[in-house]
């Protein structure tokens, strides 16, 4: 969910606790002031709350016993892990940070990168070694200005083969040089006798701030007499909203007749971005309902009882007062694979009751859960967060839902045309000829064409990680949404 590639998350709204527990180990009062920070935060908001006894509202019996809790862990971040619900399969995106300062600049699409975005894979004939293939560059960055292309292989690092045990330590690091790499079939079909071979050109690369735009590219193209809109959009950025409606003004003084929505490589970000985005894209729904959220029993019950209608996003047609500029189309081609997640679902999950979607890629990341930023103050929110920590919870707060209810795509949502990237030849992005545009362009010049379209085989490389997995905010969906009081007030927090 990338700079910003956004998970842009403000707190949901001010919610007063009760009685706070005092620790009586004075010597520790610091480290369990978090502790009581984020035992408290995830009692209030946390999506799977029912399912964690450690989080029932009768949890303790006395402050001794919470205390006595508090101090059972010896960091916050070891508590935060003993609450999240089957972190490997169910939960696997709410996280905590000790510098909610970073973590706000990851919202706002600012951090430390060096641009080259990249996917790693086990070698050929190998359980161990591994190579990358550069997948995206993100302009004027340090890779960028040093000549990193889209389709480059490095399989060693400052000198260091990639294996599965080091390359999480090699690559984290914010400087670092890579080997350029080749892979070599040997003329066969037989992957056998595939390797890759390292070669001798070298690359340092290093991390700096960034401020990413997520749109990444954005055109028109010509097919069979129809303007054709194209736009990769790589991060739900709330920053970048006005600069995406400008694209959509473009689009719509061009006349596009259809539309190629490319979020193969975005992980997520605003909720609210993912809205406006789908509101351009159509136009004719405004005020329906684009999805609706369910929450823990207890908050969802106090939306049901006394405003049911803040469960439900609603499509749009002004972003804070200006005006969208809508295409009203009936038909959308997305491409989208495993490194599409969180708001990229959910834009094409609420899309697709009301017009038709057209899938073209992979299956998705899963992630159907969203998520608000959580800051140790009286009322949850930015404003007065204790100033002798700064650390800041992401947890999970609900799950969307579209029009006709469909939500816990736990696989990825399934493409409609079945189409993979080759890494060996991966094309240049936005170029008529790359396989996943391609398949779009074939489908809009004759209707049906791109179901018999086929990747161009190539080997069955088994993945291991992208470089999203280096960022700890990545595959986010947040929201900003703030709770009346009333509504908060008759939530029972123990």
């Amino acid at each position: 969910m990338k700079n910003l590639k956004s998970l842009i998350i403000v707190f949901i709204g001010a919610v007063l606790l009760t009685n706070c527990f005092k620790d009586n180990d004075d010597s520790q009062v610091s480290a369990n002031q978090i502790n009581d920070f984020v035992w408290k935060g995830m009692n209030i908001f946390y999506l799977y709350k029912d399912n964690i006894p450690n989080l029932a509202n009768d949890r303790f019996s006395s402050n001794d016993q919470y205390a006595n809790y508090l101090n059972d862990y010896s960091t916050p971040e070891d508590l935060f892990e003993s609450l999240i619900y089957q972190r490997q399969t169910v939960d696997k995106y709410s996280w905590i940070v000790d510098d909610y300062i970073a973590l706000e600049q990851y919202f706002s699409g600012i951090s430390t990168s060096n641009g080259m975005e990249f996917q790693l894979f086990l070698q050929p004939n190998s359980t161990s070694q591994i190579f990358g293939v550069v997948r995206l560059v993100l302009p004027n960055s340090d890779a960028d200005n040093k000549g990193v292309k889209r389709g480059d292989m490095f399989s060693t690092i400052n000198g260091t083969a990639l294996t599965t045990s080091n390359y999480n330590s090699l690559l984290s690091a914010d400087s670092y040089t890579i080997n350029n790499a080749t892979y070599n079939d040997n003329g066969t079909i037989d992957t056998l006798d595939d390797v890759v071979v390292s070669g001798t050109a070298t690359i340092t690369l290093t991390k700096l701030e960034y401020s990413e735009n997520p749109i990444y590219k954005t055109d028109i193209l010509n097919v069979a007499g129809k303007n054709v809109g194209y736009l990769m959009y790589n991060g739900f950025t709330a920053n970048y909203n006005s600069q995406l409606n400008d694209v959509f003004a473009n689009f719509k003084a061009n006349n596009i007749q259809d539309l190629v929505l490319d979020l193969r490589y975005n992980p997520g970000g605003s909720v609210n971005s993912a809205i406006l985005l789908s509101s351009m894209i159509t136009g004719q729904f405004n005020g329906e309902v684009f999805s609706t959220e369910q929450w823990n029993s207890e908050f969802q019950a106090a939306f049901e009882n006394e405003n049911p209608e803040l469960l439900i996003n609603r499509f749009t047609n002004n972003d804070n007062g200006t005006a969208l500029n809508s295409l009203n189309l009936s038909k959308i081609y997305i491409l989208a694979t495993a490194s599409s997640a969180s708001a990229s679902e959910l834009v094409i999950n609420s899309l697709d009751p009301y017009i038709d979607v057209i899938h073209i890629g992979d299956f998705t990341e899963g992630k159907y859960q969203a998520s608000t930023t959580l800051y140790d103050s009286d009322n949850y929110g930015r404003d007065g967060a204790n100033p002798i920590h700064t650390y800041a919870m992401q947890p999970l707060i609900f799950k969307s839902l579209n029009k006709v209810g469909t939500t816990d795509y736990f696989n990825g949502l399934t493409p409609d045309i079945e189409l993979k990237e080759s890494y060996l030849n991966l094309g240049v992005l936005g170029d008529v000829n790359e396989t996943l545009l391609a398949a779009a362009l074939a489908d809009i010049e004759t209707t049906g064409k791109a179901a018999s379209f086929k990747t161009k085989p190539s080997p069955n490389l088994k993945l291991i990680k992208d470089s999203n997995s280096f960022i700890p905010f990545n595959n986010d969906m947040h929201i900003d949404k703030k709770l009346p009081q009333d509504i908060l007030n008759k939530i029972n927090f123990n």
